[in-house]
């Protein structure tokens, strides 16, 4: 405590900031939050030396509850609903039964009254169920009476016996007054938007002309105006340049870099900025991530042995090189479900087909029949959510408890995949799962080599058991050992027990051996990719399978597309008899990507929003059910879908598309209407600020201090690990390599992912389980986070680099403390420091050297190190 509460004391910064709204979380959230993180306990530690240091916060929670700091109460304290007194409720105008009621209703109704279960004879899943007259003659819905509706009446009651719900949170004022207003409008039912068609609507004509010029600006203008909002001014050009960096590449400008962009007066200068860098190979490495994210990359099994999935890198290269290459979508879709289905199969393909190889496998199953459907489940949850946002898997034992996808909808699409075999043959690993793919001229050298090492090993076993039928028992015992020890009896007896021809003949056998091992290893090496290596053309019979049990077998079923989506059942050609798969995977991944299809172009551009804007238009981005979030903006998103489809889903010209836009340029800086009107910036009044990603934390810090290597592509490297971490494992450090430090330099995404031995580094800072589809990344403030920054090897380590790369080598006198604060900041955040931050680290430089007694290379580095640590370099506006 004492070196850290010192470190805290001298290194921090930016008491001004306040660390909630730099993360960008809205008004009610910071109110909770400073109940939880007392600020006052921040200067305890004196930590407004140099100023608040985005850890701050975080970290005065580990040293203010040993010494008692109280926690203290907002002033204005919410009630048991979650609303204060003083709050009040706005009448809704108009309500979007899809978007707004029957969200509700799923979320607080279904447990007793849905698709399982119709208490008192109520459901609330059709029309005619949630219209009905109940068991005790009331009717919950009375379209346009709402005092008639005992829907209202009983939510709203307070006897604890007549409110509805009886369990669980009770339902806002916000969300009674939609409901009222949609029982006054005549409780009007649609379908679910989501499994509506897509429309194509036309961007609004809004009143600034300055938001009417760019279709996105006007959808966004529009429904602030709506609300009585205006949006926010552009962003700084420092900012901006800043944050198209880190959304498109995960990496920092440089200061010069930001000079030029902040210079230059060319109106076309950001759309310029934008080409460079979509044509960087760090761009795909940034959302070629985001893609590894949802397909549950990892390059182990998980299980206790945690075996390596032999060339799993080749599917994250494939992935990075798609996103670069700016491969089609649909194509990639296609390449990954049916790679080895295709017209024209390549090794590229192939690799894709990797997709199926990326999840959990249990090499020593107890029941191996369930073991299997298990690995088809993480397949069917995988698909389902990544590509179509739908919960399909919830219907494995049983009918969707909310959305309209029956038990049989769950079993066709298994059918889908029934030619795809398990990871691996017990025994066996790499039948199933890995492909060769060497070059058809360099396989048949190899082959050739084959047929030759056979026959001549053949030749030679004959002679020598001849040979050895002449030894003494003895021998003829040692010869049947290990290979060692027989090899020992032949170099020794063979030649005795031979005559001459046999032996002459020997010889000559010999030496064309390794003749044909240096022939062998003049050769290029064969190439293999890990994919569907191995499938079953003429798969089995699918059926139901009772409460999801694989013992128990029910109706039998055919490959079939959800019934949600009202498809005619698919065809599928006749397999031939030198057919390798059943060609059904070709046509699901064809279906998807039809333009016609409801969800898999609206989910791919509400990822795209996402990733630009911090969170989906569709909050929920891997469910598009009913107990997903309703878009904020669905004209928007279904005009961004048909661009993207009309675009030949390409993807780069989306990324334009959207950055482009007057929203996507706005400052994140806050005001009071927005944050009184909407908190949480659902309307994207503002930009939303955001913390990096663990990936981008670990890869500035290289970026910063000169020692990143920037290589793209090529097997995985492992960091350093330190003996505790490894002593997690039950057999520690085993599958954990050794990597130079110029591989070590590598960005993130290239760090071997096994799934027992995550990186801690990135783990503090909410790096994904592998283990499952991950739709968006948390983004906490929380101690781990601030201690691996302090304390972790890695960091000090980098911050000993960003030391010598300011040249503190040269500079050792006191004199030259401004010049290597300056260039320490120049660096870090790419902009001048100013003077008030030059004496301040001026005077933390010789506090380090004259109070705690340390050499002048180490307070230069722990100096450097506070820089890390400050919110500039942590957070992008």
């Amino acid at each position: 405590m004492t070196h850290l509460g010192s470190l805290m004391t001298k290194c921090s910064r930016r008491s001004a900031s306040n660390t909630f709204t730099r993360a960008g979380l809205s008004a009610a959230d910071r109110r909770c939050s400073a109940t939880r993180l007392p600020q006052f306990g921040i200067s305890r530690f004196g930590i407004t030396t140099i100023g608040q240091s985005w850890f701050a916060v975080a970290a005065a929670v580990v040293f203010a509850l040993p010494l008692g700091i109280p926690a203290t109460a907002t002033a204005d304290e919410p009630s048991e609903t979650g609303r204060s007194e003083t709050d009040q409720v706005e009448p809704v105008a108009k309500v979007d039964f899809a978007r707004q009621v029957q969200p509700i209703l799923a979320k607080r109704c279904y447990a007793c009254h849905g698709p399982d279960e119709a208490e008192g004879g109520l459901k609330f899943v059709d029309k005619e169920s949630a219209y009905a007259e109940t068991d005790s003659g009331e009717f919950a819905i009375v379209p346009g009476d709402v005092d008639a509706s005992a829907l209202i009446t009983r939510i709203m009651s307070d006897d604890q016996y007549e409110r509805m719900p009886p369990e669980g949170d009770p339902v806002t004022p916000e969300e009674i007054e939609i409901l009222k207003a949609w029982i006054a409008a005549g409780a009007p039912w649609s379908d679910h938007w989501a499994f509506e068609p897509m429309d194509n609507p036309k961007p609004p004509v809004v009143s600034d002309p300055n938001w009417n010029q760019h279709p996105v600006d006007a959808f966004i203008y529009d429904d602030l105006a709506a609300a009585g909002l205006s949006p926010n001014s552009p962003a700084k050009r420092s900012e901006l340049i800043r944050r198209a960096y880190y959304d498109l590449t995960g990496l920092p400008p440089t200061i010069q870099q930001v000079k030029a962009f902040v210079d230059d007066q060319d109106p076309l200068a950001f759309e310029k900025i934008i080409d460079q860098l979509l044509d960087s190979d760090q761009y795909g490495v940034r959302w070629g991530r985001h893609w590894l994210d949802l397909v549950r990359y990892a390059e182990t099994n998980s299980f206790e042995r945690d075996s390596v999935k032999t060339n799993a890198w080749k599917y994250r290269d494939y992935v990075i090189d798609a996103f670069n290459n700016d491969k089609p979508y649909d194509q990639f879709v296609h390449e990954q479900l049916a790679g080895d289905e295709l017209d024209k199969v390549t090794t590229e393909s192939l690799i894709a087909t990797g997709y199926y190889r990326l999840g959990i496998w249990d090499d020593e199953p107890a029941d191996p029949l369930q073991a299997r459907f298990d690995e088809i489940d993480d397949i069917i949850t995988t698909t389902g959510q990544a590509f179509l946002g739908l919960t399909i898997n919830c219907a494995r034992c049983h009918d969707h408890k909310i959305d309209p996808i029956p038990q049989a909808d769950y079993y066709s699409m298994v059918a889908f995949l029934a030619d795809v075999t398990s990871f691996a043959t017990r025994g066996d690993g790499a039948t199933n799962n890995q492909i060769d793919v060497t070059p058809p001229d360099v396989a048949a050298q190899h082959q050739q080599c084959d047929a030759d090492q056979k026959r001549v090993e053949s030749a030679m076993h004959a002679i020598e058991q001849a040979g050895i039928a002449k030894m003494s028992a003895p021998d003829q015992r040692a010869t049947e050992g290990k290979p060692k020890a027989r090899q020992r009896v032949l170099n020794a007896r063979l030649e005795e027990n031979l005559d001459a021809q046999q032996w002459e003949t020997y010889q000559g056998l010999v030496i064309e051996a390794k003749a044909i091992r240096k022939r062998r290893g003049a050769l290029p090496r064969r190439e293999t990719v890990m994919g569907l290596a191995k499938c079953e053309a003429k798969p089995e019979q699918t059926f139901v399978l009772f409460r999801g049990n694989p013992h128990s077998p029910a109706d039998p079923v055919q490959p079939d597309f959800p019934k949600i989506f009202g498809e005619q059942p698919p065809s599928f050609p006749e397999p031939g008899p030198d057919a390798t798969s059943a060609g059904r995977r070709r046509v699901l991944a064809q279906w998807m990507t039809q333009p016609e299809n409801r969800l898999t172009a609206r989910v791919m551009a509400n990822r795209l929003w996402q990733f630009h804007f911090g969170r989906g238009i569709v909050r929920s981005s891997n469910n598009f059910g009913q107990l997903g979030t309703p878009p904020t903006h669905p004209l928007l998103l279904d005009w961004l879908a048909q661009r993207l489809i009309e675009g030949d889903w390409k993807l780069k010209s989306m990324h334009r598309l959207i950055m482009s836009s007057r929203a996507y340029q706005m400052s994140s800086s806050s005001n009071a209407q927005g944050e009184s009107v909407d908190p949480d910036n659902q309307l994207f009044w503002r930009f939303d600020p955001r913390r990096l990603s663990a990936e981008e934390v670990r890869d500035s810090i290289l970026a910063v201090n000169g020692t990143l290597n920037r290589q793209v592509g090529g097997p995985s490297f492992y960091p350093q690990m330190s003996a505790e971490v490894l002593a997690g494992q039950s057999r520690p450090g085993d599958g954990w390599g050794q990597s130079t430090q110029d591989q070590r330099n590598r960005r993130s995404a290239y760090i071997h992912v096994k799934r027992s031995l995550l990186s801690p580094l990135l783990t503090a800072f909410d790096f994904p389980d592998p283990d499952l589809t991950c739709e968006e990344r948390f983004a906490t403030l929380q101690p781990g986070q601030a201690l691996s920054l302090l304390n972790s090897d890695f960091v000090h380590q980098q911050a000993t680099a960003l030391a010598v790369s300011v040249g503190s080598d040269q500079l050792t006198e006191p004199s030259d403390n401004p010049r290597i604060v300056r260039r320490t900041i120049r660096s870090v955040l790419q902009r001048e420091a100013s003077e008030d931050e030059v004496r301040a680290g001026d005077q933390l430089i010789q506090d380090l050297q004259n109070e705690f007694k340390l050499p002048r290379g180490r307070a230069v580095q722990m100096f450097c190190l506070s820089v890390l640590n400050w919110n500039e370099f942590m957070f992008v506006d």
